[in-house]
């Protein structure tokens, strides 16, 4: 499995999600069994008025009714950014196994984003380490997040 290639798509959707004029994050869903993605997003919290609309949180919307189904374990989430208590909460419950992230959710928090700067290794640890979290292409994805220019709130 090529995870570089993969967080480069979650890169290139956060790039379409600023073009939209939405927030620099991104997120990939791939099967890990056939190799494919299944599904991309990006963070529409501003388009929508809603603040669960991030980007992991639409790419599991979209890979469940891909899917016809709740259950995403044979699948890997790439999120440009660490994912926050939020979205790690809704990859637990979708029963995805594995994050590789681009950029720490302090370098979210240093853009202005309002983020809970709590890791993954911290949410991971309170559910048993049942999650395999890895952290790559950071430089790529903070480089990314620094073109865009918003301001969240």
């Amino acid at each position: 499995m090529d995870h570089t290639y993969f967080m480069k798509e979650a890169i290139k959707e956060a790039e379409r999600g600023i073009k939209k004029g939405q927030t620099p994050f991104g997120a990939v869903i791939v099967n890990k069994k056939t190799g494919k993605i299944i599904a991309k997003a990006h963070n529409t919290v501003i388009k929508d008025n809603d603040p669960s609309a991030h980007a992991e949180i639409n790419a599991i919307r979209k890979a469940s009714k891909k899917m016809k189904s709740i259950h995403l374990s044979d699948c890997i989430i790439y999120s440009t950014c660490e994912p926050c208590p939020m979205c790690f909460s809704a990859i637990h419950w979708a029963g995805i196994k594995e994050i590789y992230f681009g950029a720490n959710i302090s370098d979210a928090k240093a853009l202005g984003f309002r983020e809970m700067e709590i890791p993954n290794k911290t949410m991971n640890c309170l559910i048993g380490n049942e999650i395999k979290i890895k952290q790559i292409c950071k430089k790529e994805a903070n480089k990314m997040m620094q073109k865009w220019k918003g301001n969240p709130y």
